[in-house]
């Protein structure tokens, strides 16, 4: 029975362990999403500001 008590204070600490380990990447997946969203935000400005051009892959530079 004490063996079993002593696996189950474990289980339940390893349990804790890892839900705090899970919130707080959580909080770093949401603050890098926010940041990729900045990101994504002012690239869009920037090719807004610059024209809106898009460069297809297959096309041939203007000095050809």
């Amino acid at each position: 029975m004490q063996h079993l008590e002593e696996q189950i204070a474990h289980l339940t600490k390893t349990v804790d362990e890892m839900s705090a380990v899970v919130a707080r990447q959580q909080t770093e997946i949401d603050r890098l999403t926010h940041r990729v969203q900045m990101l994504m935000e002012r690239e869009a400005g920037r090719e807004q500001e610059a024209g809106g051009g898009v460069v297809i892959g297959d096309e041939r530079p203007p000095h050809y």
